[in-house]
This record gives structure tokens, C-alpha cells and sequence, in this order.
């Protein structure tokens, strides 16, 4: 028997805050905020965006692992915070995302018809995120309220390792029934989304402007004059350069076509790995 690369995608694997649901991916990266300033620490919305897309617990101690965060917590603790420190954060920040995920549950505009669009070309819709089963949960009810059901879901929580490790892709494309990773294609607005679709092996695509990099509204998206808008998708497009997407696009809007020009290639024998 000889191997026998794939001629065309079989599945998506989606992110959540950002790429399907909470245009500018507001929920986690307020919480963030909130949580931190129940302890006394004050941490800017800018700074919380920084590790989005871990898990929560790795995100808040890649917080405290900055300097400048750190010294603020030293300075009401009179200490660095500890993993002991992180595991108190955490687990102030986990009732206040699940009490708040509603305020941001609304689907991106344009998501329904762009994931109607890939099933009608024969894709499965894998979905993995940075939030745990718990928050999971009720991100999924809110979703399916408003029309989406994935096909499959993975918290952070329910692998050995989230992202940027691959295990998340890689249990979608297990629990898929998926044949080769390289029929699947990793969708997220994060560097770490993106580093774990690659290194799952999978085509991957960055979304520039729905989510976190760009941290703004769709109204305030839609508003922003042409140039700003250049402007912006050149500064997030180098903040991807590390995590090498091979396609960057606005929103998921613009996803059909890209899954378009995926099979194009793989019918011409390329592979996600080679790029």
C-alpha cells in the first residue's frame, strides 16, 4: 500500500471568540481585566490581549510572568506571584467569564452563511478554544441559540496540552474521522491558534480584523477610514509573521474562498507542510 496525499479538505477546525462568535474577542480579554483588579492589580486591556489564545491558567501566568505586571503584584503583595497566585486568579476568573460570556455571545456577521458555504462543499466543522469544558458549555448553548452547531468540540482542559501544542486539531481531526491532517484546514485569530494548527500539521488562516489582534467592534470595524484600515492589517500581519499562516484574511466571511484555493492546490499535490 502507498500513501496517497489528499485531494481536498475534509474539515475545518474553528476557533470560537473571535472567529465565530464576540467580533474583537471581548469576553475573555475583559474578564482578564476584571479579575486581575478584584486582587488589587491593575492590567490593561492592551496587555491581557498579549497570550490570547492559551488557556486561561497559562494566559494569566504569562501575565504575571510580565515584568511590569509582575511588579505591580509585588508591590500589593509584597511578592511574585506564585503558581499558588496564578491557580487564585484563575479561579476568580472562571465564574466571572461564565456570569459575563453572555454579554459577548452574538456571531460574528456573516459566520452562519460562511459555515453553511463549507458544509455545502462537503466539510466537517471542527472547533477547539482557549476556554475550558465549563466555559465551553455555555459558549456552545449561546451558539447554538443563535443557529451554529459545530460538528466537534475541544476545551482547553479536556487535552494533555493546550495551545499552542496541537492536541486540540489533532483530537477534532481524531473524533472527525478526518484521514490525513492535511484535509484540514485551522482557522483562528491568534498567534498561538495558528502556531497549533501548524504544528498539527494542517493548512492554517489568520483572521485579521474579527478578533483579537485588532481588538475593535464590528461597527467600529466597518468605520475605520480605508488607510487606518491598511494601516491595521499591515501592523497584525507582522505580529503573524512567527506563526507563518498561510492565509490571512479579514473575517470568516472571506473563508469560503480560501478553502476554494486550498483544494486548488492540494488537487496540484501541494501540502500545508511544504509552505
Amino acid at each position: 500500500m502507498h500513501y496517497q496525499q489528499p485531494a481536498r479538505l475534509q474539515a475545518v477546525v474553528l476557533d470560537w471568540a473571535g472567529t465565530v462568535v464576540d467580533f474583537g474577542s471581548f469576553a475573555p480579554t475583559q474578564i482578564f481585566v476584571e479579575a486581575f483588579a478584584e486582587f488589587g492589580v491593575a492590567v490593561s486591556l492592551e496587555e491581557a490581549r498579549g497570550p490570547m489564545g492559551m488557556g486561561k491558567w497559562d494566559h494569566i501566568r504569562t501575565l504575571c510572568n510580565q515584568p511590569q505586571i509582575a511588579e505591580r503584584y509585588r508591590a500589593v503583595f509584597d511578592r511574585l506571584p506564585s503558581d499558588e497566585d496564578v491557580t487564585a486568579l484563575y479561579e476568580r476568573f472562571m465564574p466571572l467569564q461564565i456570569e459575563k460570556i453572555a454579554l459577548h455571545s452574538a456571531l460574528i456577521p456573516g459566520a452562519l452563511d460562511a459555515i453553511a458555504a463549507l458544509r455545502d462543499q462537503g466539510l466537517k466543522i471542527g472547533s477547539c478554544s482557549g476556554y475550558p469544558a465549563v466555559v465551553m458549555a455555555k459558549v456552545v448553548e449561546l451558539a447554538r441559540a443563535n443557529g451554529y452547531i459545530a460538528d466537534h468540540v475541544v476545551a482547553t482542559d479536556e487535552v494533555p496540552n493546550g495551545r499552542p501544542h496541537p492536541a486540540q486539531a489533532l483530537a477534532n481531526v481524531i473524533a472527525l474521522g478526518v484521514s490525513d491532517v492535511a484535509a484540514c484546514v485551522k482557522v483562528d485569530d491568534t498567534w498561538p491558534g495558528i502556531l497549533e494548527g501548524r504544528s498539527a500539521g494542517m493548512w492554517t488562516v489568520a483572521l485579521t480584523c474579527s478578533g483579537n489582534a485588532l481588538g475593535l467592534t464590528y461597527e467600529q470595524f466597518k468605520a475605520l477610514p480605508a488607510e487606518k484600515l491598511a494601516a491595521e492589517r499591515a501592523r497584525i500581519s507582522r505580529m503573524f509573521e512567527g506563526s507563518r499562516p498561510h492565509y490571512l484574511i479579514d473575517t470568516i466571511c472571506e473563508l469560503p474562498g480560501v478553502v476554494e484555493a486550498i483544494n486548488a492546490r492540494l488537487a496540484r499535490g501541494e501540502m500545508p507542510q511544504s509552505y
